[in-house]
């Protein structure tokens, strides 16, 4: 019976060290990622999607907002290309 529970015991602080371990590893890996917040604001560098115009069955027009400028890019199974680039207040 003691070897059941001595057994169970150590199994189940190798399951805790297992799991501590995978959090700390995952939160430094966001941290290295820019998840983590931090970093001038959370709106500093904000990517944002504005709207996406299918010109083929698997090519797209996409438009982005970044760093206060409106990207155009062109979207295909074998590549992006930017197509233009303007302020977000100017004109397109």
């Amino acid at each position: 019976m003691q070897d059941l529970l001595l057994n169970i015991a150590s199994t189940l602080a190798a399951l805790a060290f297992v799991l501590a371990l995978a959090w700390l590893l995952l939160r430094a890996w966001r941290r290295l990622q820019g998840l983590g917040g931090g970093g001038g604001g959370p709106d500093a560098q904000a990517l944002r999607f504005v709207r996406a115009l299918p010109v083929g069955s698997r090519e797209r027009v996409v438009l982005l907002d970044h760093a206060g400028e409106r990207w155009m890019l062109g979207v295909t199974p074998g590549g992006i290309s930017l197509l233009a680039r303007w302020p977000v207040d100017g004109p397109p």
